[in-house]
């Protein structure tokens, strides 16, 4: 299911991310894919323009589709910046909401931990991702989330690649959304 919101933040988020993030030629992908595109959300999250955009446009997706989450996160790295900004925003505009991140394994020391940022068990959260391909490290990230004890309201993406993650995502039971299509960057 695609969002719609006020075209401001959303055409200027489109047009950012088609400057910083597209990129043509041969590439595979983490799913082992060929592509003739890649989108490296990360160029766009990580820059403070973006970060208020990502923050204020992925913030107004969540509370459209109705969640009410108390934490917001996802897979590291790509899911970081994207937590961050909506924590960021929803705390700007008065509402509590905080990031977590799954590692992709516990760490070897200290408190051994493979989610960090203070998530306890029964918390509400959506669960977030920059972009999607076949839904892997999404799905990845929910298993461990759901091992934790978090209870999981949907899940969202930046960018959605249309090659299979919202269809592997339905089949597992959740409710999915994204910002965008690639065919909207390309």
């Amino acid at each position: 299911m695609y969002l719609l919101f006020a075209m401001s933040a959303i055409s200027h988020l489109r047009n950012l991310l088609r400057e910083r993030s597209v990129r043509t030629g041969d590439f595979t992908l983490a799913s082992g894919h060929r592509s003739r595109y890649y989108i490296d959300a990360r160029l766009t999250t990580m820059t403070g323009s973006g970060q208020i955009l990502v923050g204020e446009v992925c913030y107004r997706a969540i509370q459209e589709a109705g969640w009410a989450p108390e934490f917001v996160g996802g897979m590291t790295l790509g899911a970081d910046p994207v937590a961050y900004a909506i924590a960021h925003c929803a705390t700007r505009s008065g509402a509590v909401l905080d990031a977590f991140t799954v590692r992709k394994e516990a760490k070897g020391h200290g408190t051994g931990r493979q989610i960090e940022g203070g998530l306890p068990p029964g918390a509400r959260v959506v669960v977030v991702e920059d972009s999607v391909t076949t839904g892997g490290s999404l799905l990845r990230a929910l298993e461990v989330v759901a091992a934790h004890g978090a209870i999981v309201l949907g899940v969202l993406a930046l960018v959605d690649r249309q090659e299979g993650g919202t269809e592997r995502l339905a089949a597992a039971g959740y409710d999915f959304r994204s910002v965008f299509d690639a065919r909207e960057l390309l």
